[in-house]
Parts: C-alpha cells; structure tokens; sequence
C-alpha cells in the first residue's frame, strides 16, 4: 500500500490519554529498562521498525494494541517465547509496571512501544508483516454520541489488515455488546479478513482472566471473541 492509498486516520486516535503518576517501583522500571526495551512512537523516525534486529532474531511479530497495566500482556508473552511480542500503549506508567510484571516472569520476547498505534501502523509497520494483532478490552465509548471515537472502525480495520501476514490473525476482545457487534460487522466488511468461527470466537484459555474482566462478569456484562484471518491475495 502506497502512501496515497493510506487510509486517514488521524482523526481517530488509539487511546484516550489519561492522567497519573508513575510510582516509585514503575519509575525505576522506566530507568533501568525503558532504553532496552522500549521507544516512543514519535522517535522512530521514518520508515518500518527492523524488528528482527530490536529483538536480535527473526521471529514471527504479534502486537497487542492498548497493554493497559500489563497484566495480560506479561503472560502472553511469557507463555510464547517463540514470538516476537510488541505492546504499544499510550499510558506510562501502565508501561512501567508491565515492565515489572515481565522482569519478574522473566520475560525477554517483549518490546514496548509508547505511542498512538495509528501512527505506528500507518508509519512504521510494514505492510504484510505481521503474524497477528491483538486488541484486548479496548475503550468502548459507551453513550451513543461517543461511538465515532472507538478504535475499531473500518478504516482502522483496513489498516490492522494490510500489515497482516497471509494467515495472519485479528483478534479482538470487549465485554460491551454493542461494542461486540460493531467489532463483528466492520471486520466482517473487511474483503481481506474472514471470521475463523461463525460469529463469536470460542474465548482461548490462553487468554488471561485479568480482574478488569472479571469485575465486567460480576456487573452482568459477557465478553466476546473475534478471531479474523487475512486472506491471501488472488
């Protein structure tokens, strides 16, 4: 995709910035681990990111849009150290305690990028080289007026998919339904994705139960799957 045929995203962000101190234990995190395993966004200069030479070997490269606290995030990475795992997230010190969370399971497959994922998936990603994106719990915007700033749009869709792999796989999460069937009918109108299932993805156990999750079940709200795949070009 050439940079005419981009789609105009930035007047759809990733991320709503919010406010709040680092603590203690997060700052230390940002000094002794930030320069290795981190960068911003605004910083990459131009052009896609050489992964294989970030992580020091050539391996299959999952995102995760929007880490939030890194609760989730540790543990995928953890428990699939033959990928190359990358969170972008715009909250810093959510950044700094998943760094703590992936000290302590002893990660080393995870690369953190602060930062709109717009602007890195516009910029710095290069088309068809991904393995799989993924967007956990995103924010849902609720009341109807806000619903053209959720992140799950079909331009934004547009944009996950033409940095898919053939094969490659979108999968989203959200325990608001009406947020769900926005999710389902804009990827199903994607013509380079297909739905794995027929509707709703089975949840993986692979997925962590963060408590964000589970205070949504104990509220009354069920969370749905979507698994899409990229289809190979005819």
């Amino acid at each position: 995709m050439d940079s005419e045929q981009e789609p105009r995203l930035r007047s759809v962000v990733s991320y709503v910035k919010r406010g709040g101190r680092m603590t203690v234990g997060q700052e230390r995190a940002w000094e002794r681990l930030w320069p290795q395993l981190g960068r911003s966004v605004a910083d990459l200069g131009a052009g896609p990111i050489d992964f294989d030479a970030w992580f020091g070997r050539p391996a299959p490269v999952i995102l995760e849009i929007g880490s939030g606290m890194g609760e989730t995030t540790s543990q995928l990475a953890a428990s699939a150290p033959e990928v190359n795992y990358v969170a972008v997230e715009v909250y810093e010190a959510g950044l700094g305690q998943l760094m703590l969370r992936a000290e302590k399971l002893g990660v080393d497959n995870l690369r953190l990028l602060h930062g709109d994922a717009v602007v890195l998936l516009s910029e710095h990603i290069a088309p068809g080289s991904l393995a799989g994106v993924r967007i956990f719990f995103p924010d849902p915007w609720p009341k109807k007026r806000h619903h053209k700033r959720r992140l799950v749009q079909p331009d934004f869709v547009g944009l996950v998919a033409s940095r898919l792999a053939s094969g490659g796989t979108l999968h989203l999460a959200t325990d608001w339904e009406n947020y769900a069937e926005q999710m389902l009918a804009v990827c199903t109108g994607e013509p380079a994705l297909r739905n794995r299932f027929d509707g709703w993805a089975p949840r993986p156990q692979w997925r962590p139960v963060t408590k964000f999750e589970q205070r949504a079940e104990q509220e009354g709200r069920v969370s749905h799957d979507l698994i899409f795949e990229k289809v190979a070009a005819p």
